[in-house]
């Protein structure tokens, strides 16, 4: 990792833990709403997912297609990584199809600052933030707000239990799940992501180093 990488990491660190974000699930969290607010203007994708693994908004994507148990999927130059999880769920993949399900795309400090040009205009997309450093972090955008729903209905403390959790009241009976993970992410590692989407890897930290040195 060199030395500008290095800076850029400990810069938004540095600002995010002044800024006292910790883990909660406060009803006025704002950091992972943020994140969300930030991905659909930058991808034209109104509706966001975030999770706490790469794994998590790949299977939520899967879920907001219908896709599980016994069923097929097509994605093309997968990972080891992603054909074990795909296989554990009971997916199948065929690759003889000409397009993907939805597209898949890593975002790192190489290209942060205009990652939505290589994009293929996506309708659903999964996007892996991990390789920032921050720690795992996943989003999956879509265009369909029934799609969102449904990926949304895996996540333990997601939008719709928190709803539930302060109003007691169900609002969505119909997407009750078959099972939920931990798929929520702490709102630490979503404020370090999204201040890095604000400054969208350009000179500013750069300058800032340049002051301090």
């Amino acid at each position: 990792m060199d030395k500008n990488m290095r800076f850029q990491i400990s810069f938004v660190l540095s600002r995010v833990l002044n800024s006292g974000i910790i883990m909660s699930i406060e009803k006025n969290e704002k950091e992972i709403k943020g994140l969300e607010n930030a991905i659909a203007k930058i991808t034209k994708l109104p509706y966001v997912s975030t999770f706490n693994s790469y794994t998590g908004a790949l299977h939520g994507a899967l879920q907001g297609n219908d896709i599980g148990h016994g069923d097929f999927v097509t994605l093309s130059n997968t990972t080891d990584q992603e054909e074990k999880f795909i296989d554990w769920l009971g997916i199948t993949n065929q690759y003889a199809m000409e397009q993907d399900t939805f597209e898949r795309f890593s975002v790192n400090w190489e290209n942060i600052g205009s990652f939505e040009e290589d994009l293929q205009q996506p309708s659903t997309l999964v996007l892996d933030f991990t390789e920032l450093g921050f720690g795992p972090c996943a989003l999956m955008a879509t265009e369909d707000n029934r799609m969102w729903e449904k990926a949304e209905r895996l996540k333990i403390f997601g939008a719709f239990d928190l709803r539930t959790m302060w109003t007691q009241e169900e609002s969505h009976p119909d997407l009750q799940p078959g099972i939920q993970f931990n798929y929520r992410i702490s709102p630490l590692v979503a404020a370090c992501a999204k201040l890095s989407l604000l400054k969208r890897g350009e000179m500013v930290e750069n300058r800032f180093f340049a002051k301090t040195t």
